[in-house]
C-alpha cells in the first residue's frame, strides 16, 4: 500500500491582501483627515513652482484679442494667469467671477487659451465675454506643462517680479476671491 501523501493546506496570505489594502487606505484618509483638521485645504493640490519664477511665457495671441502674450506682461503688477479652455464645463462656471474681477479693475487677468484651436478659444470669448487683457494660444500644452496645470481651470497669482505666489486649483469662486486671493494681491502690492 502507497504511503498517502499529506495534504497542503492552502496559503493564507492571499485572504489578507484585502485587509492590508483596506489598513492602508485608512491610514492614508487618516492622515488626510488630520490635515484638514489642522486647517489644510483639502481641495488644494500643492505645487512645487510656489515661490519661483514662473517660467517663460511666449504665445501668440488669440486672433483679433490684442498682442501677444510673453514673460515681459507678467513684470512690474502682480498679475493673475488664468487657464482655460472652450471644452472646459468648469471653466464656463469660473467666468462671470473672472468678469467680475476684470471690471473691478484691481488686477490683470492674462488667459492662456488650453487645448483649443484658435478659432475655438475666440467663439468662447467671443460667447461668455473678456475678462483677460491678453488672450494666449497654448493648443500643444507647452505652457501648461511648464506650469504644472493639471486641470482647467488653473489660476496662477504672480507677484511684479514675475514670482508665483499663489495656486487656485479649480474654479475661483466669489469666497476665493474674497477670503483668499483678494487679500493675497493687497499684501503684494505693498
Amino acid at each position: 500500500m502507497a504511503e498517502a501523501t499529506p495534504k497542503r493546506r492552502p496559503a493564507r496570505w492571499p485572504y489578507l491582501l484585502p485587509l492590508v489594502f483596506i489598513a492602508v487606505l485608512g491610514v492614508v484618509f487618516g492622515k488626510r483627515l488630520a490635515d484638514v483638521e489642522k486647517g489644510a485645504d483639502p481641495k488644494a493640490i500643492p505645487t512645487v513652482l510656489l515661490n519661483t519664477p514662473a517660467p517663460m511665457l511666449d504665445l501668440p495671441a488669440l486672433p483679433n484679442f490684442g498682442d501677444d502674450v510673453t514673460s515681459a506682461d507678467l513684470k512690474g503688477r502682480v498679475t493673475l494667469v488664468n487657464f482655460f479652455g472652450s471644452w472646459c464645463v468648469a471653466c464656463v462656471a469660473e467666468h462671470p467671477v473672472l468678469m467680475e474681477i476684470a471690471r473691478s479693475g484691481e488686477i490683470p487677468i492674462i488667459g492662456v487659451d488650453w487645448r483649443d484651436t484658435p478659432e475655438q478659444g475666440a467663439a468662447w470669448i467671443r460667447r461668455y465675454g473678456n475678462p483677460y487683457t491678453k488672450i494666449g494660444q497654448d493648443p500643444k500644452s507647452r505652457t501648461a506643462i511648464d506650469f504644472g496645470v493639471v486641470a482647467a481651470p488653473e489660476s496662477f497669482l504672480i507677484d511684479a517680479s514675475g514670482v508665483i505666489r499663489y495656486k487656485q486649483a479649480g474654479i475661483i469662486t466669489r469666497e476665493d476671491w474674497r477670503d483668499k486671493i483678494r487679500p493675497l494681491i493687497a499684501q503684494l502690492k505693498q
